[in-house]
């Protein structure tokens, strides 16, 4: 132990003195690297004052170059406020003087409006003694006599306004007149329809008069297995080379014709021949039905019908009124529905459908109870049709009240087509009663001296008794008419109801 002791302060001393020997040796290269460095520290000092003084001589010249601009946009600024200040003391100025002025004004309207109310004031106070004295000379009082004044002027001004109303209502009815001419004549021309009268063909002609024999057979069992077949009367008569076919359903009439053509070509006829001819005529009516009305829906753009009324609205073929054929007419209608929807900016597909089944009842109304319309409304209803084309069916003839513009132009469509010249024509003593009914009609109303039937009884004019009808009670009377002949006769078209109000004055030279 305490050798090793002896060894560790032998070894602390050697180092020691190793230190110093070595701090002896190096302590000159210790001094020269610092004196060097205290040299280059001096150098970076001076460096740096001299790179500081030119900084602070480029900022004081920049300073004095912002006071300076400063300096200037304050004296602009100062400027603008003096002149800003100029215009304000003017304006100042010129509001005190205008105030002044004002309430000088004032004054002299306060001074007016004081001298008014005097007067005013006198007015009304002599107002009132010149009534009291007109009341006392006149011994009526205010309301008496502003009853009399106002009955006399309106008695006076009775027939002006008369006259006012008249030429009010002229110029009115001139002005639609001519837009709906325009309107209707651009619709017929963009149609331009064949329109020929027609008939349901009732007549079989023969290729002689031995025929006839053969079609009643023998006993009559031809004929009577004919008409149990087809479900018409065939009449037998004088008329030469021809027979009679009689039903009261078109359908089963053009059937038996189509089949008495063909037994008259074949030649053989007899019983179970005879009802095999029948079914296929039917057959080929039923085609010819189907056909006709995609026929009408191709042809007039209306798309989405059942089948089922595609198949009644091909049924009108074989159906007239007055003379013109149902198919034909319902065709016509929807473009005239089309085109006037159009124009007017209504719902073309509305009035074109509405217009084109209109009439669809007319295919069933000799099998259903019920008008036309109202059988074609249901028909439609039943198959899913858009209500507001049900309701252009139904009100086509005011049954039910119109809805919508499309009803109103299915109606004039149909007045339209039904109305023009030579699209029907009309029994003479069907004609001759609507006539008689228009004049009992215009008789039937109080001061209605004589009334006459004119134009196929399109027209009717009144003449009236002037004493007891004036010319205001003329206008009432024409309108009166007319909404009783709407309600009362059924017609085609349209019937013009004319008042004739005259006053004569007779004297004689003696």
């Amino acid at each position: 132990m305490p050798e090793i002791l002896r060894f560790i302060i032998v070894a602390g001393l050697a180092l020691v003195v190793g230190a110093a020997i070595v701090y002896i040796l190096q302590r000159p290269h210790v001094e020269a690297i610092h004196k060097a460095a205290q040299a280059e520290a001096e150098r970076l000092r001076e460096e740096a004052r001299a790179e500081a003084k030119d900084i602070l001589l480029k900022a004081k010249d920049e300073a004095q170059k912002e006071r300076d601009q400063a300096d200037r946009e304050i004296k602009r600024m100062r400027l603008e406020l003096q002149h800003e200040e100029e215009r304000l003391i003017r304006r100042r100025e010129d509001l005190d003087r205008r105030l002044e002025k004002l309430e000088q004004r004032d004054q002299v309207l306060n001074k007016r409006q004081s001298a008014l109310d005097k007067r005013l004031n006198e007015l009304e106070r002599l107002e009132s003694a010149r009534l009291a004295e007109l009341e006392r000379i006149a011994q009526l009082d205010r309301e008496q006599a502003k009853q009399m004044l106002l009955e006399a002027v309106e008695a006076d001004s009775r027939q002006e306004m008369a006259a006012v109303i008249r030429q009010v209502e002229e110029e009115t009815k001139a002005e639609a007149d001519r837009i709906a001419r325009e309107l209707i004549t651009m619709a017929i021309q963009r149609v331009a329809s064949d329109q020929v009268s027609e008939v349901a063909v009732s007549v079989v002609p023969l290729p002689n008069d031995e025929m006839k024999g053969r079609i009643i057979g023998r006993n009559g069992r031809n004929i009577r297995t004919f008409e149990q077949a087809a479900g018409v009367d065939v009449i037998v008569d004088d008329t030469p080379e021809a027979v009679t076919l009689s039903s009261f359903d078109p359908v089963r009439r053009e059937v038996a014709r189509r089949a008495m053509t063909k037994l008259i070509l074949d030649g053989r006829i007899h019983p179970s021949r005879i009802e095999k001819s029948v079914e296929d005529a039917r057959q080929e009516v039923e085609q010819v039905i189907r056909e006709e009305g995609e026929r009408a829906v191709y042809e007039t753009g209306v798309t989405g019908l059942h089948p089922e009324i595609i198949k009644l609205l091909g049924r009108l073929k074989f159906r007239t009124s007055y003379g013109q054929n149902q198919l034909q007419h319902a065709i016509e209608v929807a473009h005239l529905a089309g085109i006037i929807a159009a124009e007017l900016g209504a719902d073309v597909q509305v009035a074109k459908a509405g217009a084109l089944l209109h009439d669809l009842g007319k295919a069933v109304d000799h099998e259903v109870e019920g008008t036309h319309a109202m059988i074609a409304a249901e028909i439609c209803q039943r198959y899913g049709v858009n209500p507001k084309v049900i309701n252009c069916i139904a009100s086509h003839h005011h049954e039910v009240a119109q809805e919508s513009l499309e009803a109103v132009i299915v109606e004039a469509a149909d007045a339209i087509s039904g109305a023009r010249p030579g699209a029907r024509r009309e029994a003479l003593e069907t004609y001759l009663k609507r006539v008689k009914a228009l004049e009992d009609i215009a008789n039937s109303f109080p001061g209605v001296a004589q009334s006459y039937a004119l134009q196929a009884g399109r027209e009717v004019r009144i003449v009236v008794m002037p004493e007891q009808v004036d010319d205001l009670a003329a206008i009432r009377l024409a309108k009166d008419i007319a909404k009783k002949v709407e309600e009362s006769i059924e017609y085609p078209g349209q019937i013009k109801v004319t008042v004739i109000r005259e006053t004569r004055a007779v004297d004689y030279a003696k």
